[in-house]
């Protein structure tokens, strides 16, 4: 069953239906009474059991994540569990971590090539929190979410007050000749405005850092330059390639000699 399927209605022990419940897991718990309605068969709540997961994962306990997840695969809350499990990678993992794939390919195993093998759901259930309580947990996205947005409400309120806001966006106001100077190429209604063609983009546009192009990719970029129809001096070019401090990502000369 797809999330996009309209779940199938079941009857906890109290006569209320419960359309969360897989309709072929068991109506009764472990210990052989029938099931409340968003009950696991270990007599839990599944709101708890969730919540229990996403922690456990938080704080990289990963004995407590895969019996949670276990828990809420073999109680008919397989949907529930890879729900939450991906939230998990945006809200509770850092930026780029690889586990995001694994954790969607346990979860087209699971709901795919093995929807009708429970055994097989649930180390693919196990295997997934394990992944997620394995990989650097950082509530980075979160927090940044956060903070942008009160400092969203802090700018408006200021210009309604007409005040300066106590707090500005990393980026300020964006302005030409400003900090970004660099954005404003010719893909920008300013920089066309200005005539900043491809010289502009190429020498700073372009650049990257801190790192740098790789000797490949510099010796590419280079030739490139050099065989161009615009004119680049030895020093344009070396600027292109050289990589952005690391310390002042956005400060560029204002003449390339």
């Amino acid at each position: 069953m797809t999330d996009d399927e309209p779940r199938q209605a079941t009857f906890g022990s109290d006569g209320d239906l419960d359309t969360e419940r897989d309709p072929d897991a068991d109506t009764e718990n472990d210990f052989g009474e029938p099931k409340q309605a968003d009950e696991t068969d270990g007599g839990y709540s599944r709101y708890t059991v969730s919540s229990l997961l996403q922690k456990a994962v938080r704080r990289s306990d990963e004995e407590v994540a895969a019996w949670a997840a276990w828990e809420l695969q073999r109680s008919g809350y397989g949907w529930n569990l890879w729900d939450r499990l991906n939230l998990y990678v945006v809200e509770d993992l850092r930026a780029g971590e690889s586990v995001a794939l694994t954790i969607q390919r346990y979860e087209e195993l699971a709901t795919d090539r093995w929807a009708n093998d429970d055994w097989r759901q649930r180390l693919c259930a196990i295997h997934a929190a394990l992944a997620a309580a394995r990989a650097t947990s950082t509530r980075e996205a979160a927090n940044a979410d956060e903070y942008f947005r009160k400092v969203a409400d802090e700018r408006a309120a200021a210009r309604e007050a007409g005040e300066e806001p106590t707090v500005d966006f990393p980026a300020g106001d964006l302005e030409p000749e400003g900090r970004f100077d660099a954005i404003f190429d010719g893909h920008t209604g300013e920089g066309a405005k200005r005539d900043r063609g491809a010289r502009f983009f190429k020498t700073r546009g372009a650049r990257v850092g801190p790192e740098g192009e790789d000797e490949q990719s510099a010796r590419w970029q280079r030739l490139s330059m050099v065989l161009d129809e615009i004119d680049y001096s030895e020093t344009e070019i070396s600027h292109a390639i050289e990589p952005v401090d690391s310390d002042e990502q956005w400060d560029e000369p204002e003449e390339i000699e």
